[in-house]
């Protein structure tokens, strides 16, 4: 497990900014954490990180929300996903989810621990827990390569 600290929202969607670095056409990020955590504010980073021009908000409503992206990674689409609303396992199967994540799209979902069980693929989960201080640690875990791993250690002392 990678941990990196953040001391203040700026800071969360910074991380989130440059996490995105180390994302690939494909992948699956589930966020976790309690309500008001910042898994919305660690979206955005990662959406800027990838180049996305509009601006991102919570897809608590709507469920999902897709974004263009402009980046050199081969990334096109963020599918920014948000299940807390979801009442049952079948409505997240109904979303799709895994589909979302074509070959040149990423998704990031919210309330992730909710869908987890539904991925038979290699994941990236992050959690965000808020401490005492207001400071929110981000603990990332998944199968990834080697490379990326590195990635997301310099990323943790960044």
């Amino acid at each position: 497990m990678i941990e990196r600290r953040c001391a203040s929202d700026t800071a969360t969607q910074r991380a989130g900014e440059q996490f995105a670095r180390v994302l690939r056409p494909g992948d699956i990020v589930l966020l976790s954490g309690h309500l008001g955590a910042g898994k919305t504010t660690f979206t955005k980073g990662v959406a800027t990180g990838l180049g996305v021009l509009e601006r991102v908000t919570s897809p608590t409503f709507t469920m999902v929300r897709e974004h263009e992206c402009h980046n050199d990674a081969g990334i096109r689409t963020l599918q920014h996903c948000d299940v807390y609303r979801v009442e049952s396992l079948a409505e997240v199967l109904d979303l799709d989810l895994a589909e979302l994540a074509e070959e040149s799209a990423v998704v990031v979902i919210e309330w992730g621990e909710l869908a987890e069980s539904l991925f038979g693929r290699e994941v990236l989960r992050v959690d965000i827990e808020i401490g005492d201080d207001e400071a929110r640690t981000l603990r990332v875990d998944g199968s990834i390569d080697e490379p990326r791993r590195s990635a997301l250690k310099e990323w943790a002392n960044a």
